[in-house]
This record gives structure tokens, C-alpha cells and sequence, in this order.
């Protein structure tokens, strides 16, 4: 695999069991590139391994006199210093594609994963931790990809060092051949020590870019309330805890860099000690003297390769665990998760909305608008509807249906053709009007009646004045919108929405942060843009209510009443307390009054409520 022909066409299925079992998948689908990296670092390694012995070899020459064998032992250096330069451009090359081609794949499984759980995804993992995965994680587990080649030829390159001076020097080759397995071996006591520090300065980190995340995404509400020095601080004492955490894994760090020197070092003296007393004895040569220093001096750089895959290896693991964890969670029990079957592979299902968990059902072509008595349920419903609900409701509970189709039975692309689902916290990605709207649509509805429905002729304007030739739909948003108010953040996004065009569309509180005399307006346009299609919004307004075709009331989790909005106004206390923002006390009291006074004219009380709340 090249890095020209990523991205991967399939990036495959991975085993995330665990993290080490994570690394080995990756290993062995990088195969082919893992033993290109080995055959190039074999070809550096054994090259700088081959210098000692020519370098003895000429030593031997000169003391012999003889210029033929000097001259051979040149030649053979230079063709060592070749494949010296060769194999170390190649190794590197390739080892850096191993690097790129494995951060690549992870990312694409980190991306089909995030569009296939959608908004689930960060109601399971936390926001900074799905940063902290996509991003550092990404990179040290390519580190870990592309050392590993690197120490296997390193390894290899030892082994047969060790052997060679067996065979050429058996006194002198003996003593190196136990010493260096030693020095590989000598760090491993401080390797578990070691991976705990490093853990626990990625865990200090990840808390950091959590916090730096939401301080972020929460600054406009920072500074209306003044609390910008606090999360300063809060961060600031975040961030003293990650370099605390980063100087106490440093500090063991370096102490293992320093006994791969200090090892290799005593190596040398007790190799050179030896190595004198058996010259002295005759029992070997000056120029075998030569080769042995040289070949010790020579492993230190291969021996560097241990530290650096321990190191990469301390630092991926965690990382590998991280990444498993998030590619293991699923959408649902029963649901597919694979996003690329294409929507037209199926019959488009077409309907009734009918949610088996709660009895609701919002007939085909109509505007229904729900009402809960737990706000938190809405968001729930909205999206067990969209047919990717939170994981700790999935199980047990039966799909929802469009049609006599359930949703978990289609694949996730023709579900959410079929069915969209618009939050209450929509995301404006950063980029022109024109890109926010270009999204897959069925064509029967243009921006411009999308944008003219969603009442957002003033941001148009805002737009205009800072577009360069006045053109909203050239104008640049920022990131999140953050430019623009949140009523004209929330217009845009449903404007988006209405131009999909989708067979439902489910609205969550679209009119939230939007002035009365707007909404009472984008109520008409939705109404009215979505004539003959099916429409779900869940709210407590008034506004919205009385424009809807069906109200339905969900209390504790069920259908507790259907019908229009003055008629439920009317009769269901609860629905009452729930529009018109009644505390319990006075629920009760309303209650009291209606079992000993009946209104002359109960439709006055109601469209008095209706005015209070609006």
C-alpha cells in the first residue's frame, strides 16, 4: 500500500478485543509493507555491522604490509557505506509510509464508526476523548506501526553480530555474546513502572483537552455570566497537572536512556580488559582486537531500537485500548452499523411513524406535534425515532417503524434517508451558506424556499453586508456558527433541514432560542413547506401547538392523550401545567377550582392562557 492510493477502499473490520490485539490487526494487514521496511533495515543494519569486521581487515593489512588486501578492505567499505546510505533512505521511506498507511486506517475506522453512531457516539464517550483518539492517539499508534519493522531488523542485525563474533573470535565473541542480551534485557524491571507514568499523563492530558473543549464550546455563555477566569483557572491548574504528570515520566525515561549507554559502556571496558590480556597472551590479534571494539561500538545504534519500541509500545498500547474501545460500540443490538450500504439497495420505506416503546404515532403527510412531561425524554424520543437511540435504552426495546418497515432492519444509510432527526443543539459546520445547504436532498425543495420557511431574511442580510460581493451565500461562518446569535444559529440549522426533504423529519425544540414573533412565523413556514409530509416536532410551545395538525401528550414515557392543542388545553391538566410552565402548587390549585367552579366559558380560559404564555 501506497501513501497515492489512500484512502483505503475498505479499511476492513478490526478485532478490537483489547488493545495489543488491535496493534497485531493492524501489523497484519500492513504485512507487505512491514517486510519491505525489514528487508531495507536489514540491508542499513548489516551494512553498519559489516564496517568493524573491513575495519579489522585493513588494520591486519597495514601491520602485514600487504597493499592488495588494504586496497580490497577500502573497496568493501565503500560498498558498505553504500548500502549504508541506500538502506537507511529506504528504511526510512518505508517505514514512514508504514506510519501514514496505518494512522490512515485508523482514522477511517474512527470515521465510519463516528457516522455510523452518530450523536450516540459522545452520549458514550466523552468529547475530549474522541479528540484525544482521532488525533495523538492516531499518531502513536503509527509510531508503534513503524518502529516495530525498525526493531526487527535491529534485533535480526544483533543476533547476527553475535554469532559472527562467536565464529571469528570465540574468547572475545563469548563475552559479547552474553553481554548483550543483557543490555537489551536490563530495562525491562522499569518498563511497567514507566507505562504507568506515561498513563497517567495521557489521562491528565485527555482531561485537559476535555476541559479546553467545553470552555470552548461554552464561551459565549462564559462571558455573559463572567466566568471566563474561573474555567482559567480551572484549566490552568489542569494543565500543571499534565506537565507535573509529563516531567515524573520523563524523568524514568531518561533514566533508561541513561543505562542504554551506561551499559554498552561497561560492556566496552570489560570487552577491552579481557581483550588485552589475551593479546598480551597471543591469543589474539590486534587487528581481531580492533574488530571486536568496533562491532560493540557499532551495536550501540541497533541496540537504541530496544528503548525506542519499548517506548512506542508503552506509549500505543493505551492508545490501541482507547481506539478498540470506541470501534467496539455498536449503534444498537439489532441495527446495523455498517454506513456504506447505499440507500437505494433498499425500497425506501414510506408511512405512519409509530414508536412501539411509547405508543406514539404521527401519521403519514401530517404535522404532529408531542408534547412530554420530561423534557429529557424528548431528546430521547427524537432519537429513538431517528432509529439510533442511546445504548442504554437500545436494548429490549422494539424498533421503531415507518411504514411496516423497522428501522433497525434497514441499512443506517437508507434509515436516515428515510427519517431525519434534528437535535436540540444543531452543529453549523464552518464554511460558505451555500456549502451548510448543500446536503443530500431529494430536490423538490431549493435553499431558497428552505431559507425563506425558516424565516432567516435577517441573517441573509447580516450575511450580506459581510459577504465581499454581497452575496449570502458566499459568506463565510465560522466554526459552530459562533458569529451568529442562537436564534439564527437554530434557523440555519432548520432551514438545512427542510431543504433534505427527507419521508420525516423530526424536529427537537426547533424554535427554542427564537423571539415569539419569528416563531409564530417559521411555524406557518414549516407547516406549510411540509404540506403532505410527515412531521414530528417536539415541543412546549403554544405557537407551534396550535399550528399542528396532532398534539400528542407523553407522560411517563406513554401516550397519555391525543387530539388538538386548544381541546388538550382544555382537558388534560397536565398537558396545561406542562405548556403554560405551572409549578405543581398551582396545577393543584387550578385543579380545586375547576371540581368546584366550572367556567362559563372554558374556550376564553384557554386562549387566555395561550396569550399569558406567548
Amino acid at each position: 500500500m501506497q501513501i497515492r492510493d489512500l484512502p483505503f477502499t475498505d479499511p476492513g473490520v478490526p478485532d478490537v478485543r483489547s488493545g495489543p490485539r488491535f496493534l497485531l490487526w493492524l501489523g497484519r494487514n500492513q504485512l507487505g509493507g512491514q517486510l519491505k521496511s525489514l528487508a531495507w533495515g536489514l540491508l542499513h543494519f548489516t551494512s553498519i555491522a559489516g564496517l568493524p569486521y573491513m575495519v579489522g581487515v585493513a588494520v591486519e593489512a597495514v601491520l602485514d604490509r600487504s597493499g592488495g588486501r588494504l586496497a580490497l578492505a577500502g573497496a568493501l567499505i565503500g560498498l558498505l557505506g553504500i548500502g549504508i546510505a541506500v538502506g537507511d533512505t529506504m528504511l526510512h521511506r518505508t517505514a514512514v509510509t508504514n506510519w501514514i498507511t496505518a494512522a490512515a486506517r485508523v482514522q477511517q475506522l474512527l470515521a465510519r464508526k463516528t457516522a455510523a453512531l452518530g450523536s450516540a457516539l459522545t452520549r458514550r464517550v466523552a468529547a475530549g476523548e474522541v479528540v484525544a483518539v482521532s488525533t495523538g492517539d492516531v499518531e502513536k499508534i503509527g509510531w508503534f506501526v513503524e518502529a516495530l519493522s525498525r526493531f526487527a531488523a535491529a534485533a535480526l542485525t544483533v543476533v547476527l553480530v553475535c554469532v559472527g563474533l562467536v565464529i571469528y573470535q570465540p574468547a572475545l565473541g563469548v563475552v559479547v555474546a552474553v553481554g548483550i542480551p543483557v543490555l537489551a534485557l536490563a530495562v525491562l524491571p522499569l518498563l511497567p513502572r514507566a507505562t504507568r507514568r506515561a498513563d497517567f499523563q495521557r489521562e491528565k492530558a485527555g482531561r485537559a483537552t476535555e476541559l479546553a473543549s467545553d470552555t470552548v464550546a461554552g464561551l459565549r455563555v462564559l462571558r455573559g455570566i463572567g466566568g471566563e477566569e474561573l474555567f482559567l483557572d480551572r484549566y490552568r491548574r489542569a494543565s500543571q497537572e499534565v506537565r507535573t504528570a509529563a516531567v515524573r515520566s520523563a524523568r524514568m525515561w531518561a533514566v533508561i536512556s541513561a543505562i542504554q549507554i551506561l551499559m554498552p559502556g561497561l560492556l566496552l571496558i570489560a570487552v577491552v580488559w579481557h581483550g588485552v590480556h589475551l593479546a598480551r597472551e597471543g591469543r589474539v590479534t590486534v587487528g581481531e582486537l580492533v574488530t571486536v571494539y568496533s562491532a560493540i561500538m557499532m551495536l550501540n545504534y541497533p541496540l537504541r531500537h530496544f528503548e525506542e519500541i519499548a517506548m512506542a509500545y508503552s506509549f500505543s498500547r493505551p492508545s490501541a485500548k482507547r481506539a478498540a474501545r470506541v470501534l467496539a460500540l455498536e449503534r444498537t443490538a439489532a441495527g446495523s452499523t455498517d454506513p456504506q450500504p447505499s440507500a437505494a439497495a433498499a425500497p425506501e420505506p414510506s408511512g405512519d411513524l409509530y414508536d412501539p416503546a411509547t405508543g406514539l404515532l404521527a401519521p403519514a403527510g401530517r404535522l404532529t406535534a408531542v408534547v412530554c412531561g420530561d423534557p429529557d425524554e424528548a431528546g430521547r424520543l427524537a432519537e429513538r425515532l431517528g432509529g439510533h437511540p442511546a445504548f442504554d435504552e437500545a436494548a429490549g426495546l422494539p424498533s421503531v417503524r415507518l411504514g411496516n418497515v423497522p428501522l433497525d432492519d434497514l441499512p443506517l444509510a437508507a434509515a436516515r434517508t428515510a427519517v431525519l432527526v434534528q437535535d436540540k443543539d444543531p452543529v453549523l459546520l464552518s464554511g460558505t451558506l451555500r456549502a451548510l445547504l448543500d446536503v443530500p436532498a431529494s430536490g423538490e425543495v431549493s435553499p431558497e424556499e428552505a431559507l425563506a420557511a425558516a424565516q432567516c431574511s435577517d441573517v441573509l442580510d447580516a450575511l450580506a453586508q459581510a459577504s465581499v460581493d454581497d452575496d449570502p451565500m458566499a459568506a463565510h461562518l465560522t466554526e459552530r456558527g459562533r458569529s451568529l446569535s442562537g436564534g439564527q444559529r437554530q434557523r440555519l440549522a432548520l432551514a438545512r433541514s427542510l431543504v433534505t426533504d427527507p419521508e420525516a423529519l423530526v424536529l427537537d425544540e426547533p424554535t427554542s432560542a427564537v423571539d415569539s414573533h419569528t416563531e409564530a412565523r417559521v411555524a406557518d413556514g414549516i407547516r406549510q413547506l411540509r404540506r403532505g409530509r410527515t412531521t414530528v416536532v417536539l415541543t412546549s410551545s403554544p405557537l407551534l401547538l396550535d399550528r399542528a395538525e396532532r398534539v400528542v401528550f407523553l407522560a411517563d414515557g406513554e401516550v397519555a392523550a391525543v387530539g388538538a392543542h386548544r381541546e388538550l388545553m382544555h382537558s388534560e391538566p397536565r398537558y396545561r401545567a406542562v405548556v403554560t410552565r405551572e409549578t405543581d402548587t398551582e396545577r393543584l390549585a387550578a385543579e380545586a377550582l375547576a371540581g368546584s367552579e366550572v367556567p362559563a366559558d372554558p374556550e376564553a380560559l384557554t386562549d387566555f392562557d395561550i396569550e399569558e404564555t406567548a
